[in-house]
């Protein structure tokens, strides 16, 4: 029995040739047992999304969508969870290139192009505030493992207990494991330290991504993000920071 070589496991995932700036380390790491190619997925777009790199992004989105990994409705869905973690404005530009990608593979299977459907308001939740802040509250305790804020400032009543936890994490479109992926990634490509220790921390908490799973994010992770930004994903793990602030 043969194994595959990096090149071949490359061209299965991303449905293209390897390019010349494909690392060796990009290559390897799709082949690395331990973390399926979804979850890879997820972390591999979060980096390509928050970067400046237009070929990139392009590359890792049409892969996903072209192989069946991710859906149209979960790819979407991530863009709202993204833009909530590393900005609108990257958000922005991450579905106009959903857009234009999802076009390129409908014209390449032969396939009209047609334009999305309108969604339900349905789909944006409870219209009782009261009766959402509460629910935001809980869903940030749930998810965080630590009390929720006050609702003293427009950030965390509006911010973070209306919309982000309110919402987001409410949302059908994805499940918690899929959104504790993404929000590990963001929140250490966006560098940002007390997210990371809070993130990195409670994913390793709840048990929905083991400490194996964790080390192989990390690979995946560093492999796109480079070396500077991994060691910070590294570190919150290896500190255990969350778990010391919890035991307090």
């Amino acid at each position: 029995m043969t194994t595959a070589s990096a090149d071949e496991v490359y061209r299965e995932v991303m449905t293209l040739e390897p390019p010349p700036t494909a690392t060796p380390q990009q290559r390897q790491a799709w082949s690395r047992p331990g973390l399926g190619r979804r979850e890879r997925r997820w972390v591999t777009l979060v980096v390509a999304s928050f970067d400046n790199e237009q070929p990139a992004l392009d590359e890792q989105v049409y892969a996903a969508l072209n192989s069946g990994d991710i859906s149209l409705a979960e790819m979407l869905e991530f863009v709202l969870h993204f833009a909530v973690y590393c900005g609108w404005p990257k958000g922005s530009r991450l579905e106009g290139t959903i857009r234009e990608q999802w076009a390129r593979i409908e014209r390449e299977q032969g396939r009209p192009v047609a334009d999305w459907p309108d969604l339900d308001n349905d789909s944006l939740g409870l219209s009782d505030w009261e009766a959402r802040l509460q629910r935001g509250e809980k869903e940030f305790e749930d998810v965080n493992f630590v009390p929720a804020p006050a609702r003293n400032t427009p950030y965390q009543q509006a911010g973070i207990l209306n919309f982000v936890f309110g919402h987001v994490w409410m949302r059908p479109g994805l499940g918690w494991r899929d959104r504790r992926f993404i929000t590990v990634a963001c929140v250490v490509v966006a560098e940002t330290p007390i997210p990371i220790m809070s993130h990195v921390g409670s994913a390793l908490h709840s048990g929905q991504i083991t400490r194996a799973e964790m080390d192989e994010v990390i690979a995946q992770f560093t492999a796109y993000a480079g070396q500077r930004r991994g060691d910070l994903m590294s570190k919150a793990v290896e500190d255990g920071l969350f778990e010391k602030m919890l035991n307090r």
